[in-house]
């Protein structure tokens, strides 16, 4: 299975690394027929453990390749790698700002289907932020092609453990909210796992980008990082630090992070 893994084309890689995080996605959501809640000191280490491991594959995997690759290129690297990063959080902000519009028209209007409008906001909102995290690991596979210092495929795959371990979570975010919305265990099964599916279609557009049009890859790269920072900015560091043990989680935040590091760097 490793041998075929690594003969694999950089797309097909990038699809197989995200069936994973979708199984992860599906994993967290199948918690519904388990448990009506789950820890919330477990789910705040993931999320601060997840945060850390993505704020250092912003660096390590994303911003510094495009900072060298768009040098490389003669670009202007300071300029290419600041648009993207800007692009990608705007992009999440959008995101947020669609979710924000449609919930508030749901507060006004308490009505019979206002339940039913809830459950589409949380799945809608919880997609959106799965189309760049899968666009971010295809632009890390995808950029192996280029043999570019932190583009290794070990760095590619820990990006994608941590974006999975993150999913978790995410997973069990939707499917318990819409069970205690009166829907079956097994329909908020289904809803909290078809959140994640965007993520292999999105890393096969991302990984193809990539290999088609080179001159794309220092901006498709800072603009996945931007994309990651502002979900670890906005609900990651956040949602983690909302709990009790705050001092503690940071440190899963740090144990990520150096982890993370430690991977890109040393297997690099």
């Amino acid at each position: 299975m490793l041998t075929f893994f690594q003969s694999s084309s950089p797309t097909m890689q990038a699809f197989l690394a995200t069936l994973f995080t979708w199984g992860v996605t599906a994993l967290g959501a199948s918690i519904v027929f388990f448990f009506k809640r789950v820890n919330k000191t477990i789910m705040d280490a993931l999320l601060g453990f997840a945060a850390g491991v993505m704020i250092a594959a912003s660096f390590f995997s994303l911003i510094n390749p495009a900072l060298e690759m768009a040098t490389s290129l003669q670009m202007k690297a300071w300029l290419v790698t600041s648009l993207g990063f800007l692009a990608g959080g705007c992009l999440l902000f959008l995101g947020d700002k669609i979710y924000d519009h449609f919930d508030k028209k749901r507060k006004k209007q308490k009505t019979k289907s206002a339940s039913m409008k809830r459950c589409f906001l949380l799945i809608f909102s919880i997609t959106i932020h799965n189309i760049p995290e899968g666009l971010a690991i295809g632009v890390a596979f995808g950029s192996l092609a280029y043999d570019l210092s932190g583009t290794t495929l070990a760095a590619a795959l820990t990006l994608a453990l941590g974006i999975g371990l993150q999913n978790f979570p995410e997973g069990s975010a939707v499917s318990l909210p819409l069970r205690r919305e009166g829907l079956s265990r097994f329909r908020s099964f289904f809803l909290g796992q078809a959140s994640g599916i965007v993520e292999p279609i999105s890393a096969v557009i991302g990984a193809l980008l990539v290999l088609k049009i080179q001159t794309l890859l220092p901006f498709l790269l800072a603009f996945a990082a931007g994309a990651m920072i502002y979900v670890v900015v906005e609900e990651l560091i956040p949602e983690s630090q909302a709990n009790q043990k705050k001092d503690f989680m940071a440190f899963f935040t740090l144990f990520g992070f150096v982890l993370m590091m430690i991977l890109d760097v040393a297997l690099s």
